[in-house]
């Protein structure tokens, strides 16, 4: 039995702190190419301040969601955050959210590397049944990996965001933990 439950190849998850998290996240969310592929607010220049406050407001009003950095193994560097909001405890379901807002590390295997921490981590520590997220019609590259990782499209939303003067789709995406434990045990196998 592993019990580094919060290591994967490349990163781990490590907890979200305000004061040493804050300035690389307002730094992200103020590149709006990023803030356009994670969020569908419009973009805008959050305060380190600002950060601070919503990285404490998760931390201690909101038990139901489990906040993480992600952080590479080689360097200890901060590059991305991930979170896991259970949005139902009856039904075992939860919602991901997860963005690398270092560009460096774009297209390298990083977030793939720490969404099959988050998965591990719902399906085995919490018990969880079902795992969705949503994402932009236009964020092909991460549609790609949660297909690769084993999430389902399971729907979407018409024209849900305005970007650049036009409408996109709000895509939905699941993976059951039956199905996840099936991908890992065919893994084993390789």
């Amino acid at each position: 039995m592993d019990y580094r439950i919060f290591h994967g190849e490349l990163v781990r998850l490590a907890a979200l702190d305000s004061e040493s998290s804050a300035l690389e996240l307002a730094r992200w969310m103020g590149d709006t190419e990023f803030s356009r592929l994670f969020d569908a607010v419009p973009a805008g220049c959050p305060s380190v301040h600002r950060m601070q406050q919503s990285i404490q407001e998760l931390q201690q009003e909101q038990p139901q969601i489990y906040p993480f950095a992600i952080r590479t193994l080689q360097e200890d560097r901060l590059i991305g955050r991930c979170e896991l909001e259970i949005t139902v405890w009856a039904n075992r379901e939860a919602f991901v959210g997860i963005g690398i807002g270092e560009r460096d590390y774009w297209g390298r295997g990083y977030g793939t590397d720490a969404m099959h921490i988050l998965l591990r981590y719902a399906f085995t520590e919490l018990n969880l049944h079902r795992v969705s997220l949503n994402v932009f019609s236009y964020n092909e590259r991460a549609i790609h990996c949660y297909e690769k990782i084993g999430f389902q499209h399971e729907g979407r939303l018409s024209r849900w965001v305005h970007r650049e003067g036009r409408r996109w789709d709000l895509v939905y995406m699941g993976i059951l933990s039956a199905e996840w434990q099936a991908l890992q045990q065919a893994c084993q196998r390789c």
